[in-house]
């Protein structure tokens, strides 16, 4: 009944000062205080990190690791913050965050507004014990060298985090995507690699892909990324199709409720292509649907713009229906689940 009281103060406010609020609250400790939520099935591995549940908190949230301890305390299995750039930066001109209510969705254009890596890494340092924490990974608007300031923010902040993600899937930084081509990727991932051997422990590295790519890209994806340790699938969608709510039509990536499906294909079709883990990210906002990205193939899910519409306790009430789920069909443990329906999506 409170989360639904704060759900409905914080909508009658812009956009982003409700997320600020949120993130204080978070601060402030006025969050659950569960901590992660898990059980013999919900507990899994994936790319060597042991989880005890699947649920994660997708980067964007948590731009600047201030609220860790408050998210630690919300039953996820995981939590991304970031992405952090080399270098502050503002992001784009204000307003750049749009809830879509009708459509249960969000468009947003902040192009990596955070406060730079070192300022990030210090705050991760002093991060809470227990909580499996990664870091996404960004580029400054204004480098010369993009790929280079990947490798940049693993060299500063790696040595506190968990996992580190390759964001080359946002479509608010200018010529971003264009580092998912075969050729530039393959360049990026190899200088972040050799960044990630030269931390005093090793970390997995992830990937992250946008959903608004062709059979033929996903493919070469594949192909490049045979050195990470798993992809998530998928970034926002630059596609508008079926949209009612006013600001359908404003620039930037649309999350939520109309991505799920186009999300859950890709990772499906990824699922064929690679046999690394995959982590699904779109639309996911109750137990069935984290259920379905798990059967089309992922061995985790995150989560974010739901939060919005459902509150900070979806995710200890998507993990609960989700061990309910695997209970009902006999599956012992997540990882048993995992692509079991995969064909239903290809």
């Amino acid at each position: 009944m409170i989360d639904r009281l704060a759900l409905s103060a914080l909508h009658r406010v812009d956009p982003e000062r409700a997320h600020g609020l949120a993130i204080q609250a978070l601060r402030l400790g006025l969050g659950p205080k569960g901590g992660p939520l898990t059980s013999p099935r919900l507990a899994t591995t994936v790319a060597g990190l042991d989880l005890p549940n699947p649920v994660g908190l997708a980067a964007g949230f948590d731009k600047n690791a201030t609220a860790l301890t408050g998210l630690a305390g919300c039953a996820f299995g995981f939590l991304e913050v970031g992405a952090a750039t080399p270098r502050p930066q503002p992001g784009n001109p204000k307003p750049r965050l749009f809830r879509l209510t009708q459509d249960r969705a969000a468009i947003n254009r902040f192009g990596f507004n955070n406060e730079g890596a070192e300022a990030i890494a210090a705050r991760l340092a002093a991060r809470p014990k227990g909580t499996v924490i990664g870091l996404n990974l960004g580029a400054n608007k204004d480098s010369a060298d993009k790929a280079l300031d990947f490798a940049s923010v693993l060299t500063t902040c790696g040595a506190h985090v968990d996992f580190a993600t390759v964001n080359v899937s946002s479509p608010n930084t200018e010529r971003l995507r264009d580092l998912q081509g075969a050729e530039a990727l393959s360049a990026l991932l190899s200088g972040v690699i050799a960044a990630r051997d030269a931390l005093p422990r090793r970390i997995p590295v992830f990937l992250k892909i946008a959903p608004d790519l062709t059979d033929a890209e996903l493919a070469d994806i594949a192909t490049v990324a045979r050195d990470v340790d798993a992809i998530i699938a998928t970034n926002t969608t630059l596609n508008r199709t079926g949209l009612s709510s006013p600001h359908a039509t404003e620039a930037g990536g649309l999350s939520g409720a109309p991505l799920f499906e186009t999300s859950t294909r890709v990772l499906a079709r990824l699922s064929t292509l690679t046999d690394k883990p995959l982590i699904g990210v779109g639309g996911v906002a109750t137990a069935d649907q984290a259920y379905a990205k798990i059967r089309a193939g992922a061995s985790a899910v995150q989560l974010y713009t739901a939060l919005v519409f459902e509150g900070i306790t979806l995710p200890a009430t998507v993990a609960t229906g989700l061990d309910r789920l695997l209970a009902r069909d006999g599956f012992t443990n997540v990882a048993e689940a995992v692509g079991t329906d995969r064909d239903r999506w290809l």
